[in-house]
Protein backbone atom coordinates (compact mmCIF):
# COMPACT_ATOMS: atom_id res chain seq x y z
CA UNK A 1 0.00 0.00 0.00
CA UNK A 2 2.77 2.68 0.80
CA UNK A 3 4.60 1.95 -2.07
CA UNK A 4 1.56 2.62 -4.10
CA UNK A 5 0.99 5.58 -2.59
CA UNK A 6 4.37 6.60 -3.22
CA UNK A 7 4.21 6.08 -6.77
CA UNK A 8 0.62 7.61 -6.78
CA UNK A 9 2.15 11.40 -5.43
CA UNK A 10 4.94 10.97 -7.49
CA UNK A 11 2.63 10.90 -10.67
CA UNK A 12 1.59 14.35 -9.09
CA UNK A 13 4.95 16.03 -10.87
CA UNK A 14 4.22 16.03 -14.68
CA UNK A 15 0.62 16.62 -13.52
CA UNK A 16 1.83 20.19 -12.37
CA UNK A 17 4.84 20.46 -14.46
CA UNK A 18 1.57 20.06 -17.46
CA UNK A 19 -0.69 21.93 -16.02
CA UNK A 20 1.87 25.14 -14.95
CA UNK A 21 3.33 24.92 -18.67
CA UNK A 22 0.01 25.09 -20.20
CA UNK A 23 -1.58 27.85 -18.48
CA UNK A 24 1.42 29.98 -18.42
CA UNK A 25 1.95 29.50 -22.03
CA UNK A 26 -2.47 30.99 -22.51
CA UNK A 27 -1.54 34.02 -19.82
CA UNK A 28 1.34 34.65 -21.73
CA UNK A 29 -0.44 34.81 -25.02
CA UNK A 30 -3.33 36.11 -24.08
CA UNK A 31 -3.47 39.72 -25.51
CA UNK A 32 -3.26 42.53 -23.64
CA UNK A 33 -0.37 43.50 -21.14
CA UNK A 34 -0.61 43.01 -17.62
CA UNK A 35 0.92 46.30 -16.81
CA UNK A 36 -1.37 48.60 -17.97
CA UNK A 37 -3.97 46.78 -15.74
CA UNK A 38 -1.54 46.80 -12.81
CA UNK A 39 -0.72 50.83 -13.32
CA UNK A 40 -4.39 51.77 -14.45
CA UNK A 41 -4.32 55.32 -14.90
CA UNK A 42 -0.57 55.74 -13.89
CA UNK A 43 0.09 53.95 -16.68
CA UNK A 44 2.93 55.71 -18.71
CA UNK A 45 5.26 54.01 -21.19
CA UNK A 46 8.27 54.37 -18.87
CA UNK A 47 6.52 53.18 -16.06
CA UNK A 48 5.10 49.92 -18.15
CA UNK A 49 8.59 49.43 -18.94
CA UNK A 50 10.40 49.69 -15.16
CA UNK A 51 7.24 47.49 -14.16
CA UNK A 52 7.82 45.06 -16.68
CA UNK A 53 11.79 44.98 -15.70
CA UNK A 54 10.96 44.60 -12.35
CA UNK A 55 8.28 41.71 -12.87
CA UNK A 56 10.68 40.13 -14.76
CA UNK A 57 8.21 40.70 -17.93
CA UNK A 58 10.77 41.72 -20.26
CA UNK A 59 12.59 38.21 -20.18
CA UNK A 60 11.77 35.35 -22.83
CA UNK A 61 8.81 33.38 -22.63
CA UNK A 62 10.93 30.03 -21.54
CA UNK A 63 12.90 31.72 -18.91
CA UNK A 64 10.36 33.48 -17.58
CA UNK A 65 8.79 29.95 -17.15
CA UNK A 66 11.73 28.06 -15.56
CA UNK A 67 12.35 30.53 -13.17
CA UNK A 68 8.71 29.97 -11.77
CA UNK A 69 9.45 26.50 -11.75
CA UNK A 70 12.68 27.01 -10.30
CA UNK A 71 10.49 28.67 -6.98
CA UNK A 72 7.75 26.64 -7.19
CA UNK A 73 9.85 23.41 -6.52
CA UNK A 74 10.81 25.09 -3.14
CA UNK A 75 8.15 26.01 -2.14
CA UNK A 76 7.75 29.28 -3.22
CA UNK A 77 4.52 30.52 -5.43
CA UNK A 78 6.10 33.72 -5.79
CA UNK A 79 4.80 37.16 -5.39
CA UNK A 80 1.45 38.89 -7.03
CA UNK A 81 1.54 41.15 -9.59
CA UNK A 82 -1.06 43.48 -8.49
CA UNK A 83 -0.70 42.97 -4.62
CA UNK A 84 3.43 42.21 -4.62
CA UNK A 85 2.11 39.97 -1.66
CA UNK A 86 3.09 36.25 -1.69
CA UNK A 87 0.48 34.14 -3.55
CA UNK A 88 0.67 31.46 -0.78
CA UNK A 89 -0.34 33.63 1.61
CA UNK A 90 -3.04 35.59 -0.14
CA UNK A 91 -4.59 31.90 -1.00
CA UNK A 92 -4.04 30.52 2.36
CA UNK A 93 -6.41 33.04 3.80
CA UNK A 94 -9.33 32.30 1.09
CA UNK A 95 -8.97 28.70 1.24
CA UNK A 96 -11.13 28.32 4.49
CA UNK A 97 -13.78 30.03 3.13
CA UNK A 98 -13.42 27.78 0.22
CA UNK A 99 -12.98 24.95 2.16
CA UNK A 100 -16.46 25.99 4.70
CA UNK A 101 -18.50 25.86 1.25
CA UNK A 102 -17.48 22.76 -0.05
CA UNK A 103 -17.83 21.07 2.80
CA UNK A 104 -21.26 22.63 3.92
CA UNK A 105 -22.28 21.59 0.81
CA UNK A 106 -21.19 17.74 1.10
CA UNK A 107 -22.59 17.94 5.00
CA UNK A 108 -26.15 19.07 3.10
CA UNK A 109 -26.11 16.62 0.17
CA UNK A 110 -24.98 13.40 1.47
CA UNK A 111 -27.77 12.60 4.07
CA UNK A 112 -30.14 13.53 1.49
CA UNK A 113 -29.10 11.63 -1.37
CA UNK A 114 -27.70 8.48 0.11
CA UNK A 115 -30.74 7.30 1.81
CA UNK A 116 -33.00 8.46 -1.15
CA UNK A 117 -30.86 6.77 -3.67
CA UNK A 118 -30.97 3.53 -1.34
CA UNK A 119 -34.97 3.67 -1.35
CA UNK A 120 -35.79 3.98 -4.73
CA UNK A 121 -32.89 1.62 -5.89
CA UNK A 122 -34.49 -0.92 -3.62
CA UNK A 123 -38.00 0.01 -4.72
CA UNK A 124 -38.19 0.94 -8.36
CA UNK A 125 -40.82 1.65 -10.28
CA UNK A 126 -42.78 2.99 -7.64
CA UNK A 127 -43.56 6.80 -7.39
CA UNK A 128 -40.96 7.98 -5.27
CA UNK A 129 -38.63 6.45 -6.97
CA UNK A 130 -39.95 7.92 -10.37
CA UNK A 131 -40.14 11.31 -8.87
CA UNK A 132 -35.96 10.97 -7.31
CA UNK A 133 -35.13 10.07 -10.86
CA UNK A 134 -36.70 13.23 -12.06
CA UNK A 135 -35.29 15.13 -9.50
CA UNK A 136 -31.47 13.95 -9.89
CA UNK A 137 -32.26 15.10 -14.03
CA UNK A 138 -33.07 18.02 -12.91
CA UNK A 139 -30.29 18.61 -10.38
CA UNK A 140 -27.82 17.46 -13.07
CA UNK A 141 -29.10 19.62 -15.95
CA UNK A 142 -29.26 22.95 -14.00
CA UNK A 143 -26.41 25.36 -14.05
CA UNK A 144 -24.84 26.23 -10.75
CA UNK A 145 -24.63 29.99 -11.19
CA UNK A 146 -28.65 30.00 -12.25
CA UNK A 147 -29.41 28.26 -9.15
CA UNK A 148 -27.63 30.59 -7.04
CA UNK A 149 -29.21 33.13 -9.06
CA UNK A 150 -32.78 32.09 -8.48
CA UNK A 151 -32.37 31.30 -4.61
CA UNK A 152 -30.36 34.84 -4.11
CA UNK A 153 -34.02 36.37 -6.15
CA UNK A 154 -36.16 34.03 -3.67
CA UNK A 155 -34.71 33.34 -0.41
CA UNK A 156 -32.59 36.62 -0.27
CA UNK A 157 -34.71 39.79 -2.13
CA UNK A 158 -38.07 38.24 -2.16
CA UNK A 159 -38.32 36.68 1.35
CA UNK A 160 -35.34 38.07 3.11
CA UNK A 161 -34.60 34.99 5.09
CA UNK A 162 -31.07 34.52 4.33
CA UNK A 163 -28.19 37.03 3.26
CA UNK A 164 -26.81 36.74 -0.14
CA UNK A 165 -23.40 37.76 -0.20
CA UNK A 166 -20.17 36.84 1.92
CA UNK A 167 -20.02 34.76 4.94
CA UNK A 168 -20.59 37.65 7.77
CA UNK A 169 -23.49 36.05 9.07
CA UNK A 170 -22.21 32.33 10.17
CA UNK A 171 -23.99 29.25 8.99
CA UNK A 172 -27.07 31.16 7.38
CA UNK A 173 -24.55 32.53 5.05
CA UNK A 174 -23.57 29.09 3.80
CA UNK A 175 -26.66 27.68 3.30
CA UNK A 176 -27.90 29.29 -0.35
CA UNK A 177 -23.97 28.70 -1.41
CA UNK A 178 -24.16 24.94 -0.09
CA UNK A 179 -27.45 24.66 -1.84
CA UNK A 180 -26.34 25.83 -5.08
CA UNK A 181 -23.00 24.31 -5.23
CA UNK A 182 -24.35 20.87 -3.46
CA UNK A 183 -28.04 20.29 -5.67
CA UNK A 184 -25.53 18.95 -8.87
CA UNK A 185 -23.69 16.80 -6.19
CA UNK A 186 -26.91 15.74 -4.66
CA UNK A 187 -28.41 14.55 -8.38
CA UNK A 188 -25.43 12.82 -9.13
CA UNK A 189 -24.60 10.72 -5.58
CA UNK A 190 -29.02 9.92 -5.44
CA UNK A 191 -28.77 8.78 -9.36
CA UNK A 192 -25.32 6.87 -8.85
CA UNK A 193 -26.35 5.28 -5.41
CA UNK A 194 -29.77 4.37 -6.92
CA UNK A 195 -28.47 2.66 -10.37
CA UNK A 196 -25.81 0.99 -7.98
CA UNK A 197 -28.08 -0.82 -5.68
CA UNK A 198 -30.51 -1.81 -8.26
CA UNK A 199 -28.09 -3.64 -9.99
CA UNK A 200 -26.39 -5.25 -6.35
CA UNK A 201 -29.95 -6.93 -5.51
CA UNK A 202 -30.37 -8.18 -8.48
CA UNK A 203 -26.81 -10.35 -8.00
CA UNK A 204 -26.80 -13.93 -7.11
CA UNK A 205 -25.24 -13.59 -3.37
CA UNK A 206 -28.37 -11.34 -2.60
CA UNK A 207 -30.53 -14.00 -4.14
CA UNK A 208 -28.54 -16.34 -1.84
CA UNK A 209 -29.06 -14.31 1.15
CA UNK A 210 -32.98 -14.22 0.66
CA UNK A 211 -33.28 -17.76 0.33
CA UNK A 212 -31.80 -18.75 3.60
CA UNK A 213 -34.10 -16.28 5.12
CA UNK A 214 -32.00 -13.70 6.00
CA UNK A 215 -34.04 -10.71 6.95
CA UNK A 216 -34.54 -8.08 3.77
CA UNK A 217 -33.17 -5.32 6.39
CA UNK A 218 -29.79 -7.03 6.79
CA UNK A 219 -29.64 -8.51 3.02
CA UNK A 220 -30.00 -4.40 1.99
CA UNK A 221 -27.65 -2.92 4.15
CA UNK A 222 -25.54 -5.99 5.23
CA UNK A 223 -25.05 -7.39 1.81
CA UNK A 224 -26.04 -5.17 -0.97
CA UNK A 225 -25.25 -1.49 0.76
CA UNK A 226 -21.25 -2.06 1.07
CA UNK A 227 -20.92 -3.04 -2.58
CA UNK A 228 -23.57 -0.72 -3.59
CA UNK A 229 -21.62 2.32 -2.21
CA UNK A 230 -18.65 1.64 -4.50
CA UNK A 231 -19.53 3.60 -6.96
CA UNK A 232 -20.56 6.76 -4.96
CA UNK A 233 -17.46 6.42 -3.46
CA UNK A 234 -16.02 6.80 -6.51
CA UNK A 235 -18.64 9.88 -7.36
CA UNK A 236 -17.19 11.60 -4.08
CA UNK A 237 -13.72 11.31 -5.04
CA UNK A 238 -14.08 12.29 -8.45
CA UNK A 239 -16.65 15.49 -7.34
CA UNK A 240 -14.28 17.02 -5.11
CA UNK A 241 -12.89 18.58 -8.41
CA UNK A 242 -16.16 19.26 -9.64
CA UNK A 243 -17.51 21.17 -6.27
CA UNK A 244 -13.93 23.20 -6.99
CA UNK A 245 -15.16 24.03 -9.99
CA UNK A 246 -18.27 25.31 -9.14
CA UNK A 247 -17.03 27.19 -6.27
CA UNK A 248 -15.62 29.64 -8.63
CA UNK A 249 -19.10 30.50 -10.03
CA UNK A 250 -20.56 30.21 -6.62
CA UNK A 251 -17.90 32.18 -4.94
CA UNK A 252 -18.78 35.13 -8.00
CA UNK A 253 -22.15 35.03 -7.88
CA UNK A 254 -22.18 35.39 -3.62
CA UNK A 255 -19.69 37.59 -3.90
CA UNK A 256 -17.74 35.37 -1.40
CA UNK A 257 -13.68 36.21 -0.62
CA UNK A 258 -12.84 32.22 -1.57
CA UNK A 259 -9.94 31.06 -3.57
CA UNK A 260 -12.52 30.26 -6.64
CA UNK A 261 -13.26 34.29 -6.50
CA UNK A 262 -9.39 35.00 -6.12
CA UNK A 263 -9.02 32.93 -9.10
CA UNK A 264 -11.25 34.82 -11.56
CA UNK A 265 -10.00 38.23 -10.01
CA UNK A 266 -6.26 37.03 -11.36
CA UNK A 267 -7.32 35.90 -14.89
CA UNK A 268 -8.92 39.53 -15.19
CA UNK A 269 -5.90 41.15 -14.13
CA UNK A 270 -3.46 39.11 -15.60
CA UNK A 271 -2.23 37.59 -12.52
CA UNK A 272 -0.12 34.83 -13.55
CA UNK A 273 1.57 33.76 -10.22
CA UNK A 274 -1.80 33.72 -8.70
CA UNK A 275 -3.66 32.13 -10.95
CA UNK A 276 -0.87 29.10 -11.50
CA UNK A 277 -1.00 29.23 -7.63
CA UNK A 278 -4.80 28.44 -7.14
CA UNK A 279 -4.49 26.37 -10.05
CA UNK A 280 -2.00 24.21 -8.46
CA UNK A 281 -3.65 24.17 -5.03
CA UNK A 282 -7.07 22.66 -6.71
CA UNK A 283 -4.98 20.24 -8.98
CA UNK A 284 -3.23 18.99 -5.19
CA UNK A 285 -6.80 19.13 -3.64
CA UNK A 286 -8.29 16.80 -6.77
CA UNK A 287 -5.39 14.21 -6.63
CA UNK A 288 -4.86 14.00 -2.96
CA UNK A 289 -8.87 13.16 -3.02
CA UNK A 290 -8.94 10.28 -5.34
CA UNK A 291 -6.17 8.62 -3.88
CA UNK A 292 -7.90 8.99 -0.52
CA UNK A 293 -10.96 7.27 -2.39
CA UNK A 294 -8.50 4.62 -3.65
CA UNK A 295 -7.51 3.93 0.32
CA UNK A 296 -11.10 3.96 1.18
CA UNK A 297 -12.09 1.30 -1.33
CA UNK A 298 -9.08 -1.09 0.37
CA UNK A 299 -10.77 -0.89 3.36
CA UNK A 300 -14.59 -2.04 1.45
CA UNK A 301 -13.41 -4.50 -0.70
CA UNK A 302 -10.85 -7.42 0.24
CA UNK A 303 -10.19 -8.00 -3.45
CA UNK A 304 -9.00 -4.54 -3.91
CA UNK A 305 -6.50 -5.00 -0.62
CA UNK A 306 -5.15 -8.11 -2.02
CA UNK A 307 -4.12 -6.69 -5.37
CA UNK A 308 -2.44 -3.15 -2.91
CA UNK A 309 -0.14 -6.52 -1.45
CA UNK A 310 0.54 -8.41 -4.37
CA UNK A 311 1.61 -5.05 -5.97
CA UNK A 312 -0.90 -5.84 -9.12
CA UNK A 313 -2.28 -2.77 -9.00
CA UNK A 314 -0.52 0.15 -10.80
Amino acid sequence: MIVYVIKRLLTLIPIIFGLTFVVFLIMALSPGDPTTTILGNDYTVEAGARLRQELGLDKPLVVQYFNYISRLVQGDFGKSYVSREPVMDQIAARFPSTLKIMAASMLLALPIAIPIGIYSGTKPNTLISNITLVIALLGVSLPVFWTGLLLILLFALNLGWLPSNGLDQGVLSLILPAIALGSSYIANSMRTTRSSMLECIRQDYVRTARAKGVPERSVIYDHALPNALMPTITVLGMSIGTLLGGSVVVETVFAIPGTGRFLVESINKRDTPSVLGCLVIMALCMAISNLIVDIIYAYLDPRIKAQYKTGRIE
